[in-house]
């Protein structure tokens, strides 16, 4: 991993050929909610233009590097929910990440899936972008996506 430190975050993210997706809006939740200072970070699904990008269980129908894709791109959409609360990126600090990832009791690398969506953080972010991270297996997650990641941030 090689963590840039020059240019701005949006810039660093444009570099390496990412932009922040616009976040559908939902009946049933919102995106992000303040509490004091922490700003929670619903759980994101890896979609992209409102197609989620991957099916399965990791480890049984989608494969290592499949799956650490969709973790990158659903910590691209948690970081537009986290620029939705605080309206620029350059002002986001991710606290914690809670990575999901659907697999098989055996599967055993969900922190290897984790890793994907940290570094891309790391690699906009810089220092903002160091957490403390849980990943966990699961049976399932919603429409049958692999990945689903949820974050804690803050304001800096």
């Amino acid at each position: 991993m090689s963590v840039t430190k020059t240019g701005s975050a949006t810039d660093r993210l444009r570099a390496l050929g990412r932009e922040l997706p616009v976040l559908a809006e939902n009946p049933y939740y919102i995106h992000h909610n303040a509490v004091g200072e922490s700003i929670h970070i619903s759980g994101q699904l890896p979609f992209k233009d409102g197609v989620l990008l991957g099916q399965g269980t990791v480890g049984q129908d989608v494969d290592l590097e499949a799956a650490q894709e969709l973790a990158r791109h659903a910590a691209l959409n948690c970081l537009a929910a986290a620029v939705q609360a605080i309206g620029d990126l350059e002002r986001v600090r991710i606290v914690q990440m809670l990575v999901f990832v659907a697999s098989p009791p055996d599967f055993g690398l969900q922190s290897q899936v984790a890793n994907a969506a940290s570094e891309l953080l790391i690699e906009v972010l810089g220092e903002n972008g160091r957490h403390s991270r849980t990943a966990i297996g699961v049976a399932g997650l919603p429409r049958t996506s692999p990945v689903e990641i949820q974050m804690i941030v803050t304001a800096v």
